[in-house]
């Protein structure tokens, strides 16, 4: 066992096989090249900051924070690790260890996210609440979690090619799943900064919206020759009849006018018509 002075928090070597992962980890991403230089580092230098666990009974501990030290010992062969522990329940756990990865900058930015739903949908948490316990603005909480909207393919590609949070905000702009892993793939490709990022969503959002306003012009346009067609078969039949009729079109910027003239002398002879059959 080791002792730091009475101002500190004690210090304990507890075996490695004794400590259980917490369900409630939020780290997700662990790369193989990182987890063998911690692990030689770790074989050289020891573990320079304890783990931090709480007890669950007399002989088993669940991790609350450390878990890529915990994992780099096991690898180096280390049988105990260093600890605090720390009197809190599970809810109180995922908090501690959340906030012990986020001031660490430990988390990725989709495991920041998924940590902080996490808090506030098992804990019945509103995101004012999170906010408050994080030490983050509401507004800073929403964004975050608006980055789970990425599917599972995308989140790990933007973690791959090392993109920023600025990268992938700007990419959910794009709500079509298609057209957002193509600008993803461009962006990647191309290794376009945030601003060039930005610039390709707006440019690729303003194609949509042009496209759909062409695409409600067409379908309008195709309406109004609908009726132009109707009134122009009603004048042909009006003819047919016998009734000389006369149609006219005007075309402004703003309206199409449509005239039709029919000889008021037709009308007389079919109320003349009408008297001798009475």
């Amino acid at each position: 066992m080791v002792m730091n002075n009475k101002n500190e928090k004690k210090v304990v070597e507890i075996p490695i096989i004794a400590i259980r992962p917490c369900k409630n980890q939020a780290r997700i991403y662990f790369r193989r090249e990182e987890m063998q230089q911690l692990a030689l580092s770790i074989r050289e230098n020891g573990i320079l900051q304890p783990l931090t666990v709480r007890r669950v009974s007399k002989t088993e501990f669940e991790l609350i924070a450390g878990e890529r030290r915990l994992r780099a010992a096991s690898m180096c062969g280390l049988r105990d690790v260093p600890c605090i522990i720390v009197n809190c329940n599970e809810g109180q756990a995922t908090v501690l260890g959340l906030l012990e990865n986020l001031q660490r900058e430990d988390l990725n930015i989709f495991e920041e996210a998924e940590g902080i739903k996490k808090l506030i949908v098992t804990y019945g948490m509103t995101q004012v609440e999170a906010a408050r316990r994080l030490g983050k603005r509401q507004s800073t909480i929403a964004n975050k979690l608006r980055l789970l909207r990425l599917t599972k393919e995308e989140r790990d590609y933007i973690i791959r090619a090392e993109l920023s949070e600025r990268h992938a905000r700007a990419l959910i702009k794009i709500e079509d799943e298609t057209m957002r892993k193509l600008a993803l793939s461009e962006v990647i490709t191309s290794g376009l900064n945030v601003k060039q990022t930005e610039q390709l969503v707006d440019k690729l959002l303003s194609n949509v919206t042009a496209k759909k306003t062409k695409q409600t012009t067409k379908i309008i346009y195709k309406d109004i020759r609908i009726f132009v067609n109707t009134i122009n078969k009603a004048v042909d039949t009006m003819r047919l009849s016998g009734i000389d009729a006369v149609s006219e079109k005007n075309e402004t910027e703003e309206y199409i006018e449509y005239t039709v003239k029919i000889p008021k002398k037709i009308q007389q002879k079919v109320e003349c018509l009408d008297t001798q059959v009475t």
